[in-house]
């Protein structure tokens, strides 16, 4: 039985044709449409309710390598030495591992998480990957507004440059990435038994589709280019006409990147991977597009835009596919879930993570009661479960209680009404998961930790 891991960055849920069934997240942009990510699902066993257990890029990509916590534990940092990964117990097992990446945290000096893979490619130049030292040949003020200090606009310029010579489809990440993928997979079929590990930064922003897949913005829209939205309030910074047009930017890329994995997708089907493969699809997080009044992740933007993600299992011959369960489940979850399923099922001992094997079995519908999630170096958590979300915010903010069900846009706070259904979240975890003695305000968090591997302010 081979393994395959495919990693998506900020894809939100609701931009998934087969879980958002037609109706768009913003009433003035469509919805988006995936048809080979809907295809692939209706061979999978889909979960509506998996969630990272710490975000952003690297806690989430640890927990999911190794099956252990985060969120009480680890900050942004590189692969422990002690830490032991997926691949490194495959590769015991005689697996050949196999890791392609356009991810660039990855490969930033001392990160380590290529550990004890065989083979790693990278793919370079997303976003602020220092690749490209020569200034762009494009205008930056055609890609910024008023607003972009100089921060900003260097980044923007960053990316510009590492992406002036793409001419052609097959030049955008993750055309490359679905291509670098499918070469090994064609190469290493030899082998007995193989484990990849494909990680797609998209639809990470910038976003910037090709003009093929760029059919969400308004066609009538004669602003800037804005493919890199800032923080901050909104209304600060962008016109309502440059919001929406950002999310449009934002769908065609989802869009965009639906259309590489189709290409992955039929390379598996073609040489036999669907038969004798488990193949596990998800996102590490979704990305907020000024749903509560922010672009970009952040500690503060505890909301389902953030923290609903695609999650879904293909078996081997496609076993209990199209199947969707509402069961609960965090990503650290997953490890000790499939090498249960591969038989290796001693090695989860040790791990905090738990096997939702029967869930996938079809012997259960229910993992665990309840999660919780935030960022190690934030100060805001949530809890929820099934039914109810519950936000704690910092001290003298009020904290916000949502019903997932009755209101999954999370526009009602309900923590006055129904105090007790807070006080009952927040008693099943305890000061352990939340972080102690730090100020009242905690900003840039998410900022810092994507400047940590690019070389612009």
């Amino acid at each position: 039985m081979d393994l395959i891991v495919i990693v998506l960055d900020s894809f939100r849920q609701d931009h998934i044709s087969f879980y958002h069934g037609g109706n768009a997240p913003f009433e003035d942009v469509p919805p988006c449409q995936t048809p080979n990510l809907d295809r692939f699902a209706r061979d999978c066993i889909v979960f509506e309710n998996a969630y990272p257990e710490a975000l952003p890029t690297i806690p989430m990509r640890r927990q999911l390598m190794t099956g252990q916590r985060t969120l009480p534990f680890h900050p942004w940092q590189p692969l422990s030495p002690h830490d032991i990964t997926l691949a490194e117990i495959l590769r015991e097992e005689g697996f050949v591992c196999g890791l392609i990446s356009d991810t660039y945290h990855y490969r930033a000096p001392g990160m380590n998480y290529h550990r004890s893979f065989h083979c790693y490619r990278w793919i370079r130049g997303q976003e602020y990957d220092p690749w490209v030292s020569s200034p762009s040949k494009r205008n930056v003020d055609d890609y910024v507004n008023e607003h972009y200090d100089e921060t900003w606009r260097n980044r923007v310029h960053q990316f510009l440059a590492n992406t002036d010579d793409f001419t052609r489809e097959e030049d955008w990440f993750p055309a490359k990435v679905a291509s670098e993928a499918a070469d090994w997979l064609r190469k290493n079929r030899v082998h007995r038994k193989i484990f990849l590990w494909v990680d797609s930064f998209d639809p990470h922003e910038p976003w910037d589709p090709p003009a093929r897949f760029d059919t969400y913005t308004d066609p009538s829209y004669r602003g800037p280019r804005l493919i890199m939205p800032m923080g901050g309030p909104v209304d600060a910074w962008a016109t309502p006409e440059q919001a929406r047009y950002i999310r449009g930017l934002y769908a065609g890329e989802a869009a965009f990147v639906d259309h590489c994995l189709g290409q992955l997708f039929q390379t598996l089907e073609e040489l036999g991977y669907y038969e004798d493969s488990v193949i596990l699809l998800l996102a590490d997080h979704g990305h907020p597009l000024a749903d509560h009044g922010k672009f970009l992740k952040g500690a503060d933007r505890m909301y389902n835009e953030l923290l609903k993600v695609p999650f879904m299992i293909r078996l081997p011959g496609g076993e209990g596919g199209g199947r969707r369960t509402k069961a609960l489940v965090q990503f650290h979850d997953a490890t000790p879930t499939l090498l249960e399923l591969m038989g290796l099922g001693s090695n989860t001992e040790a791990m905090h993570g738990r096997s939702f094997l029967s869930v996938l079995k079809g012997d259960a519908d229910t993992h665990r009661e309840a999660i919780i999630t935030g960022y190690h170096e934030g100060f805001d958590r949530c809890i929820r479960d099934a039914t109810w979300s519950y936000i704690v915010r910092q001290p003298g903010e009020p904290d916000e209680l949502y019903n997932l069900e009755e209101d999954p846009r999370e526009r009602r706070n309900l923590i006055d009404e129904y105090p007790d259904e807070a006080v009952r979240l927040a008693s099943m975890f305890g000061s352990y998961y939340r972080r102690r003695g730090m100020a009242r305000v905690v900003k840039g968090i998410q900022g810092r930790y994507e400047m940590a591997s690019g070389s612009v302010g």
